[in-house]
């Protein structure tokens, strides 16, 4: 049996931050997919309890990263090839003057990626583990001679108190398309959005800002703050498609709603040499 460390994980496969105080992050070097953020002893984010952590399949659960393509694509896997491979830790978990852990990993071009997308390019993903919050920064390195083309997201899954006291504020006025039933862009009337079903809209030209409010034991209300982010997923795949995936708990969905900030409607374009940066910042307010 391959060597635990104290997360559970076989040694070398994660990235513990602590800061103190009940406030942690776990990332999985599988996808870079952060796996659990903790403010004061609370967990906020829904991992299924039947994901396969085999290095080889996207983790369901946490904040797994789209790139360089969201949903479809005819190139290769669904969602790119970023949150199936395994990256690198160039900076382990450090702790500046303020007490804040910071860590870095990076992802580049190697021969199996370049089957699928031919360009070279250098991820870099650094996290800052701060008192009430933690800040995910994304940069996108084209180290190619010529141009190239990408969408991108983070695909947080937060967990939940009941999705059924769970609310999003700062949707309303937006342009979404729903992707479910299809069809035209449909304004979002509601000041605070709730999902009551298989639900799979994407929210574009949105603020810097949202918040995710759940009421119950415990509790949460998060603000999701982002930069050069300005589209918004939310998504819950409700009871019949939650039976469905077999790497997702059958009564899962009432505790979890996904708030994915992403570049994905318009796709970046990058010249050589260019670079794009993009984050999201979740902080507790409570």
């Amino acid at each position: 049996m391959a060597k635990q460390d104290a997360s559970g994980f076989p040694a070398g496969d994660v990235v513990f931050m602590e800061r103190g105080d009940g406030n942690s992050a776990l990332l999985h070097l599988h996808g870079a997919t952060l796996i659990s953020w903790k403010c004061h002893g609370v967990e906020n984010l829904f991992l299924s309890s039947t994901s396969v952590f085999d290095n080889k399949k996207a983790i369901r659960g946490g904040v797994p990263i789209a790139f360089p393509n969201f949903g479809p694509w005819p190139l290769g896997p669904q969602h790119g090839f970023a949150r199936i491979k395994r990256w690198t830790l160039a900076v382990p978990p450090t702790k500046d003057a303020k007490g804040d852990i910071l860590a870095v990993v990076t992802l580049e071009d190697d021969e199996e990626t370049k089957a699928m997308w031919d360009y070279k390019f250098k991820l870099v993903y650094t996290l800052v583990l701060s008192e009430k919050s933690l800040m995910s920064t994304l940069v996108v390195h084209n180290t190619d001679t010529k141009s190239l083309g990408f969408t991108t997201l983070l695909h947080t899954y937060f967990r939940v108190a009941d999705i059924n006291t769970t609310t999003v504020h700062g949707l309303k006025g937006l342009k979404y398309t729903d992707k479910i039933t299809g069809g035209q862009d449909v304004v979002e009337a509601r000041d605070l959005v709730a999902v009551d079903r298989n639900y799979d809209r994407v929210y574009k030209d949105a603020p810097n800002v949202t918040v995710l409010s759940s009421s119950g034991e415990p509790a949460r209300k998060i603000e999701i703050k982002t930069f050069n982010f300005p589209d918004v997923v939310v998504w819950n795949p409700w009871d019949v498609k939650a039976k469905e995936m077999g790497d997702f708990d059958d009564e899962g969905y009432k505790e979890m709603l996904c708030v994915e900030a992403g570049k994905v409607v318009n796709p970046v374009t990058l010249t050589a040499g260019a670079q794009f940066e993009c984050s999201q910042t979740f902080t507790s307010m409570l």
